[in-house]
């Protein structure tokens, strides 16, 4: 192998990297990593469903557990 040929096709290979440079970015770049992350966390999200009856329930526990005044006996 000449040296010749040797820069020629490092020159190919630089050329097609240019070329193909937004294609790469997209792939491999900052914003693909972002979307990478996101699509991660997306995945690990769960939907819940007929949750806002658990969620009455436990609101009128709470209401029941709250301690109230009573205002008969403070009157003399």
């Amino acid at each position: 192998m000449s040296w010749l040929f040797a820069i020629l096709l490092a020159l190919a290979v630089v050329l097609v990297a240019a070329a193909e440079w937004p294609r790469l970015q997209r792939r491999f770049g900052v914003e693909a990593r972002r979307r990478r992350e996101r699509a991660r966390r997306k995945a690990s999200l769960k939907l819940l469903k007929n949750e806002s009856d658990d969620f009455v329930a436990s609101v009128e526990r709470d209401l029941e557990q709250l301690p109230t005044l009573d205002h008969d006996h403070d009157r003399p």
